[in-house]
């Protein structure tokens, strides 16, 4: 598919160069940037390219730039009020690179026409679910050093789907908008969801992923049908060729995501309780009839693993340590199985 031309024109060198760099360096980006000093070659590319969104500075912004042949124009503000300057809408250019272009995202994808959401995974799309009964297992540490080790080589999307993530104090984040809300835009198909996820994309090292839900009710009202419809979308969207899904077991009828999963990760312990509760999972499996699931889960006995010192990089920190030892030696095992079809993964 050919991507949109967006541009960046401001008089200011570094900022423009800097600026078009961070957005081309986006993995599968849907656009593709191009960035300019002057009035003079940003006229003489339009009028050879058709430009779908200019970001420009109110220094270079005049009605010159009104004719040409650009489908929608933003303004890069430098703080003063726009709204006696200029009609076009605007944004603050002197944010994080990621903020911007969060704010750019969520504008285009509202004011494009929306895509047709996919009924089905692309063929080269493995469903993964890491999901287990037990609790305080190291799922989701377990998830996202997985994550990382096959983002190496492929393009990973990582979505948590529990009840409480505690990403934001984990990682010291704050998130603006999560996974709820991407759900709620695709439900209206009024808007452009190409754009929409790349307003909401994080990355961690190698690894995709969306802010998870903050309240668990917003994943409580979303069927089975309707989250399989959005995952394979924003796989098809997002060019993911891995998505990881670490489950709870808040959402209905959850069993038929699990199925749905290529393979399925289970951390285990071996005390008496938590035997006691995998044989009560295993026998609702064969009740259900899902003893397909059963199939496909495979039961990991994860190792210890020590907590990161205060500031240091959670991700790196399992990366290096017994936990990415221990999937390093596990995604080996599956390649040379063809259960994982991605390329061999090199020790760091």
């Amino acid at each position: 598919m050919k991507k949109s031309i967006f541009a960046v024109c401001d008089l200011e060198e570094s900022y423009a160069c800097n600026l078009t760099e961070y957005m081309n360096e986006r993995k599968n980006a849907p656009f593709e940037v191009q960035a300019f000093t002057n009035l003079e070659s940003l006229a003489a590319y339009a009028g050879e390219h058709h430009i779908e969104l200019l970001l420009i500075s109110t220094e270079a912004m005049c009605e010159e730039v009104r004719k040409l042949d650009v489908e929608r124009i933003i303004i890069l503000s430098d703080g003063e009020k726009m709204g006696d300057i200029n009609p076009e809408p605007y944004v603050y250019k002197y944010q994080s690179s990621d903020g911007l272009l969060a704010e750019v995202m969520n504008f285009y994808a509202e004011a494009s026409p929306a895509l047709q959401m996919v009924s089905a995974v692309a063929s080269k799309t493995i469903l993964l679910g890491v999901y287990s009964p037990l609790g305080r297992v190291g799922k989701t540490s377990f998830s996202l050093t997985l994550g990382e080790i096959l983002g190496k080589k492929q393009k990973v999307l990582y979505l948590n789907l529990e009840n409480y993530s505690g990403f934001e104090t984990i990682f010291s984040q704050t998130y603006h908008s999560d996974l709820s809300d991407l759900i709620y835009f695709a439900r209206q198909k009024e808007g452009n969801m190409v754009f929409k996820l790349n307003a909401m994309i994080k990355t961690f090292h190698n690894l995709d992923y969306i802010p998870p839900a903050f309240s668990p009710g917003d994943l409580r009202e979303i069927h089975c049908e309707e989250w399989l419809e959005f995952i394979r979308g924003i796989a098809v969207f997002g060019g993911y060729e891995v998505v990881i899904l670490d489950m709870g077991d808040q959402i209905e009828e959850w069993f038929q995501i699990l199925r749905e999963c290529k393979s399925i990760y289970m951390p285990i312990l071996e005390d008496p309780i938590s035997t006691g509760k995998l044989l009560q999972f295993e026998k609702i499996l064969r009740a259900l009839e899902f003893q397909d699931i059963k199939e496909k889960i495979k039961k990991l006995r994860l190792p210890c693993w020590n907590e990161p010192e205060k500031g240091a990089d959670r991700m790196e920190w399992l990366l290096r340590g017994e936990l990415g030892y221990f999937v390093r030696k596990l995604v080996a095992e599956e390649q040379r199985k063809n259960v994982l079809l991605l390329g061999e993964d090199g020790d760091e």
